[in-house]
């Protein structure tokens, strides 16, 4: 039955938005990252991430991570300028303790600034958390 179903609660795993310079392009850009700040690794990391407003929606990206140590973070994709005037969703799913984890992460449209990022749990740039 749907009450026996235990869906446990996902803590100390995160997505944010990162701006990090780019010496290549001599440009900041934005990236999103995963970071597993908990005690233990994370496996089977699947992420989906799209983004839309009213009258625009971005493609589906789908990223996949087989095994992510403790205390880690990767890089997820890309975010374009123009994607940022967008709310931003990534759905997050691993595995950890023989169970199974899920949560959605959103990023509000128009809320990703210079102005707006500060420190981050390990990751050594600035940057948002997902809510």
């Amino acid at each position: 039955m749907r009450k026996d179903i235990e869906i446990p609660e996902v803590k100390d795993v995160y997505v944010a938005i990162v701006q990090e310079y780019n010496p290549e392009f001599e440009w900041n850009d934005w990236n999103a990252y995963i970071i597993n700040d908990r005690k233990d690794p994370i496996e089977m990391v699947l992420i989906v991430s799209s983004g839309f407003n009213d009258d625009k929606i971005t493609s589906t990206m789908r990223h996949s991570i087989k095994m992510m140590p403790a205390k880690s973070y990767a890089k997820i994709e890309l975010m374009q300028e123009e994607v940022l005037k967008l709310t931003n969703e990534f759905r997050v799913s691993f595995f950890a303790d023989k169970k199974m984890y899920d949560k959605k992460y959103v990023f509000e449209k128009n809320t990703i600034s210079p102005e707006t990022i500060g420190p981050l749990p390990i990751i050594e740039f600035k940057g948002a958390l997902g809510k």
